[in-house]
């Protein structure tokens, strides 16, 4: 998935929270429990745990064809490589994502037209290829898996569809599940909502203004199926959707018109209605949500973070200030903690790390950016649903 990216749903803190809180549940399979009456974010109801160990960040570099490991200070959310790091993938990785179990990573290679697979050392954070990558559509951009961690879902950005794929529980391994499914005008990102219910992709080049396409999830099969009056509009350009973790409310990141559309969800039909737009955004590279659902935070080509509370009511974003980052900013994730923000610094070859504030969502930078590998643009930690 695309950052933001992406761009990404959070489950395993915002379900910690509600399990302390009385809620919550256990198991592999998250979007399996019930949704209450509200089914897929209408009620209180929030996903329950997964098992992920959120200890590992991993970044996309689109220039030097590998994948940089880190591991999370819990404490201070400062970033160490790990041994061995970088990673091989394909040709111009675009994107980056984590099953929901933290044993596998995915990656989409733009240049290669395929998906290469990882299982994770859960106690250091390394890769090890499961084997020769999957085909998908030409030019992939985006990758994202579903909460159950079943299947997995790939944007191709020049041949204008959606693969899908099977998960296979043990391995990691992908099964195709036949032709991909049409979506717009080169699909950017593309995002899973919390409960599994929903798949949404941002077409950068649709018509004039950009679009979103939506589809159902087979619950058994895993297919895609187009939502009644997709795709919905958006803004110029929109590169990069992400869901809110009660899956409420769509976002994204526009960035040729230099703003943020905003959407509720329906949460029988999974369609989108527009609640407008928050437009001090500048290039908008990527956006994500943090796991309480309180902030929304947009990496900026003009190497800026942008900041945002999120209305729990309307799902409207407020502008807070926001943060220096490096050089071209290109995703950006928030860690299952809600403590830390990460943003891949496409220009400058590294990742900033910032701490947030609980109480005002406001960004403190954490220190020095840490060395990434040549245009890194994807970033995902384990824990997190891209």
């Amino acid at each position: 998935m695309k950052p933001g990216l992406t761009g990404v749903s959070i489950l395993f803190v915002l379900a910690t929270l509600a399990a302390c809180g009385g809620g919550g549940g256990s198991g592999d399979d998250p979007a399996a429990a019930s949704h209450g009456s509200g089914g897929g974010g209408g009620g209180s109801t929030v996903p329950p745990p997964n098992n992920n160990v959120a200890g590992f960040a991993y970044v996309a570099n689109a220039g030097s064809n590998d994948i940089s490991a880190y591991t999370i200070n819990a404490a201070t959310g400062a970033l160490s490589e790990v041994a061995d790091s970088p990673f091989l993938a394909g040709i111009d990785p675009k994107s980056v994502t984590v099953a929901p179990s933290g044993k596998f990573a995915y990656v989409a290679n733009f240049g290669s037209n395929n998906v290469s697979a990882y299982t994770i050392d859960a106690a250091t954070g390394a890769l090890t290829s499961i084997g020769v990558p999957v085909s998908a559509g030409t030019n992939p951009d985006s990758v994202s898996v579903d909460p159950s961690g079943k299947f997995a879902y790939v944007a191709n950005a020049s041949s204008g569809n959606v693969s899908a794929y099977t998960i296979n529980a043990t391995t990691g391994a992908l099964t195709s599940l036949g032709a991909p499914v049409p979506a717009g005008t080169a699909p950017y990102s593309i995002t899973i909502d919390p409960w599994g219910k929903f798949a949404y992709v941002a077409n950068f080049n649709s018509v004039s203004s950009g679009n979103v396409s939506a589809y159902t999830i087979d619950a058994s099969t895993g297919a895609l199926s187009e939502i009644a009056g997709s795709p919905f509009a958006a803004g110029i350009e929109p590169r990069s959707v992400t869901v809110d973790p009660s899956g409420k409310f769509a976002y994204v990141a526009n960035f040729g018109s230099y703003d943020v559309s905003a959407y509720t969800i329906n949460p029988v039909t999974g369609a989108l209605t527009s609640i407008g737009a928050a437009v001090d955004a500048l290039g908008p590279q990527s956006i994500t949500v943090d796991p309480s659902g309180k902030f929304a935070y947009v990496a900026n080509g003009i190497n800026t973070v942008s900041a945002y509370t999120i209305n729990a009511t309307t799902g409207a974003l407020t502008s807070l200030s926001g943060a220096v980052a490096g050089t071209n900013p290109f995703a950006i994730t928030v860690n299952p903690s809600g403590k830390f923000v990460y943003v891949a610094n496409y220009t400058s070859n590294n990742v900033s790390a910032y701490t947030i504030n609980a109480s005002n969502g406001a960004l403190t930078s954490i220190g020095a950016a840490v060395a990434a590998g040549i245009r890194p643009n994807s970033i995902t930690i384990t824990g997190t649903i891209q």
